[in-house]
């Protein structure tokens, strides 16, 4: 899978066909087409991938939301710039080794502390990405932790949110500013599943 910037993408498709040949498109010859197929003479293979299921092209406004049990970011992106966004630090306590009773009570207060987070997460999301009509997103990019993540866009106050399409990274590092801005930059790229000849 390569991933490249979307004003790239005719650059790529130029240096693909110097190495493996003229392509065959599919569908048509518009370069501009997504999901498209080119289909190179030595039998190398590109296909550029939609945006997300449900979702052609890149989305000229999107939210993004990242949480994890050190903390959350939750922004707003008009193109390839940050307009609004937040990130903050919110405690949840690790597992711990011990058994019975203070099991039980750390993990009481383990999900207890995870719920203040979801709360607080939900929060700055309806701040930043709703208005009173619907999201102001055209797309969602989430990280993190599944889980959490997924306890948030679960909460009826963003109900909107959650039925846009959306790209998953759950590879990201505790969200601060830098983390939230290289987010931004791998959501908005253009992916190219490549198969090789041979």
């Amino acid at each position: 899978m390569v991933e490249i910037d979307p004003a790239r993408l005719d650059r790529w498709i130029s240096g693909f066909a110097e190495r493996h040949g003229v392509p065959e498109r599919s569908p048509g010859a518009d370069p501009h087409a997504v999901p498209l197929v080119l289909s190179a003479p030595d039998g190398a293979v590109a296909e550029v991938l939609a945006w997300a299921d449900g979702q052609v092209s890149l989305p000229s406004r999107l939210g993004l939301v990242l949480v994890r049990r050190g903390g959350y970011a939750v922004g707003l992106a008009s193109g390839d710039t940050l307009t609004d966004h937040y990130c903050g630090t919110r405690y949840v306590q690790s597992r711990t080794a011990a058994g019975g009773w203070s099991q039980q009570r750390f993990a009481r207060r383990r999900g207890n502390q995870a719920d203040a987070l979801v709360a607080r997460v939900v929060e700055q999301s309806v701040d930043r990405l709703l208005e009173p009509r619907g999201p102001r997103v055209d797309g969602l990019v989430v990280g993190g932790d599944k889980a959490l993540v997924r306890q948030v866009l679960d909460d009826p106050l963003l109900a909107g949110l959650g039925e846009l399409p959306r790209r998953e990274f759950y590879d990201v590092p505790d969200p601060r500013l830098k983390v939230l801005q290289e987010t931004l930059r791998r959501g908005r790229t253009t992916r190219i599943r490549l198969t090789e000849p041979g």
